[in-house]
């Protein structure tokens, strides 16, 4: 098989993690899921073995670029592509197929979500093994996810014909891709038995997911086209500074994988969860017999599925309440029902516009 290059997308703010996460240290920097490394360290970790450093690229913003660079160190410095400029996903993939197709145009590359929690690993190498098998048969390759429970936060995604390829099989067409839905079509979506979640992992090789670019998306693959034949990285990273903020914002669902003709998915089970809000840090979480996640010192008296977390030191005391989030650091507090976890991100909203810069 060609080389195959990993892209991690690691440009995300993380703001329903909000008072944790900030703009200077966003989600995929923080440990999330009771582990000892944050969740960019443990996506990169789990590729080990199946990838090399010098083919693992990171597209984070330029904000952010030390940071990343100082959380994998064995990574090559020119592996972290910094974004000028925040423009979804399709953007990110475009420049990250640039510079795989510049090393290596036939290459295979596996674009993967900075900041999942993958409960099966073994499982997930595997599913990552034969999705990347697929793709180097040229078409576009996708991981769907088989649904546990009616889940209306998430994408779904509608199996077609099983496919013939190389890889054997366990490979199907992408009949269409769905837009999260309601409680009641989420629920019909389980039973169907022909609908899975859409992870976010894509792949292709470099040259077919630029031919998809040219079809769909142009400017972005004449931006992609012009950083690849820059003569010099130093010329090169001043074309992407003075091109970035124009380009289309769009996603690579959107943009690309929903248009292409041959999509194709890989259906699995390995323990995904999208770590999206503090209700799913919960559920992810060690409780006790009460149901309450602690990550702090804690006296909880008659509290039952509380989510605490606070900062070694400062002892949290609750008395008598249900299915809270508690989230304290040096200079915020937060204090929310689990159902609305979803809601952090209009009190981020709300400082934006009261320009509380040092709460963000």
């Amino acid at each position: 098989m060609q080389d195959v290059y990993a892209v991690i997308m690691a440009g995300g703010s993380g703001t329903r993690f909000w008072p944790l996460s900030r703009r200077v240290w966003p989600k995929q920097f923080l440990s999330l899921a009771e582990q000892n490394e944050s969740l960019l360290q443990a996506t990169v970790r789990r590729i080990r073995g199946l990838v090399p450093s010098e083919r693992i690229l990171v597209v984070t913003s330029e904000r952010h670029s030390g940071a990343t660079r100082q959380q994998l160190p064995d990574l090559p410095p020119e592996n972290v592509l910094a974004e000028p400029a925040a423009r979804n996903t399709a953007p990110c993939v475009a420049w990250a197929a640039a510079h795989v197709s510049a090393r290596n145009p036939n290459a295979v590359m596996m674009v993967l979500p900075a900041d999942p929690h993958i409960g099966d690993e073994a499982a997930y190498r595997e599913l990552l093994t034969r999705a990347s098998a697929a793709a180097a048969e040229g078409g576009l390759v996708t991981i769907g996810v088989t649904p546990t429970r009616p889940e209306t936060g998430y994408g779904y995604i509608e199996l077609g014909d099983q496919v013939q390829t190389e890889v054997g099989g366990g490979v199907y067409k992408v009949q269409r891709f769905v837009e999260k839905p309601d409680l009641e079509r989420a629920r019909e979506f389980v039973q169907d038995k022909r609908f899975l979640w859409n992870s976010g992992m894509f792949f292709f090789r470099a040259d077919k997911v630029l031919e998809e670019y040219q079809r769909h998306l142009p400017d972005l693959h004449a931006f992609a086209v012009g950083y690849r034949d820059q003569a010099t990285a130093s010329v090169a990273q001043s074309y992407v500074i003075a091109r970035y903020a124009e380009l289309t914002s769009i996603s690579i669902d959107h943009g690309i994988m929903e248009k292409a003709q041959d999509v194709r998915v890989v259906p699995g089970a390995f323990g995904w969860y999208d770590i999206g809000s503090w209700t799913t840090a919960w559920e992810l979480a060690s409780k006790d017999a009460d149901g309450n996640a602690v990550l702090a010192e804690a006296s909880l008296v008659e509290a039952k599925n509380c989510y605490v977390r606070a900062n070694a030191g400062k002892l949290v005391a609750l008395i008598g309440v249900e299915d809270l989030v508690v989230v304290d650091t040096e200079d915020a507090l937060l204090i929310m029902p689990r159902e609305r976890a979803q809601d952090v991100r209009r009190v981020v909203d709300d400082l934006t516009k009261r320009d509380a810069k040092k709460y963000l």
